[in-house]
């Protein structure tokens, strides 16, 4: 077989592999983020709900804002990111509070979320360098740990402002955006200073893609 087709056959097979490789990573990217259907109460205090009757549909909407923001997050469906569309308002249920009634209304909405699965490739930039390792930060992920372990081919260089440097001239210091795969996700309902978050830890093993990147091709996502 010539030379030249046999360049040929490895140019278009690489590029096969490289297009391949891009799908893959989009299909990854698409399953983190999922549409859930949920339902949550908001309770609204009879006195505003006989006041601004004309506006309570947008105040309780508002409010349903509010409460999830303050949820963050769940085990089962990850970060809540933005509210797409809203289902139903129920009937009101009043309840008697200490002083003061309240009426609960049952909100049906769907929301987008980001949940981390094993496996996936993704995207954080450095925060903090230790001797025995990086963490990162991933979109709403602040706790992503990449220890000096699962980066086999770099090595910790102290000083000032330390950073880990590779065999191939790579370097990975603070506020650099680096590829790698998520080797576990843990959720943590809470412990210490830590209260509905996923932990992350991280590996660049495997693959010869994963590493530092500049951030102009990163999709490195902060919400």
């Amino acid at each position: 077989m010539p030379t030249n087709f046999q360049s040929l056959i490895r140019c278009r097979l690489g590029n096969v592999l490289n297009t391949s490789v891009v799908f893959l990573e989009l299909y990854q990217i698409w399953e983190m983020f999922r549409e859930v259907e949920l339902v949550r109460d908001v309770e609204v205090t009879v006195e505003k709900e006989k006041r601004d009757g004309v506006n309570l549909q947008r105040y309780i909407i508002t409010c349903l804002l509010e409460n999830l923001l303050k949820e963050k997050a769940s085990k089962d469906h990850g970060y809540f990111l933005a509210v797409t569309s809203l289902k139903s308002i129920g009937k009101g249920e009043v309840k008697n509070e200490s002083e003061s009634q309240c009426v609960s209304f049952p909100i049906t909405f769907s929301c987008r979320t980001f949940l981390p699965l094993e496996g996936e490739i993704l995207h954080g930039v450095v925060r903090h360098i230790f001797r025995r390792g990086l963490l990162l930060k991933c979109g709403p992920i602040k706790y992503v740990f990449l220890s000096a372990r699962k980066m086999p081919t770099y090595h910790y260089v102290g000083g000032e402002n330390p950073v880990f440097s590779s065999t191939q001239s790579a370097t990975i210091g603070n506020d650099v955006v680096v590829r790698f795969s998520v080797l576990g996700v843990r959720w943590l309902e809470k412990r210490g200073c830590i209260k509905k978050e996923f932990v992350m830890l991280a590996s660049l093993e495997g693959n010869t893609s994963l590493g530092p990147i500049s951030s102009s091709d990163s999709d490195e996502f902060d919400l």
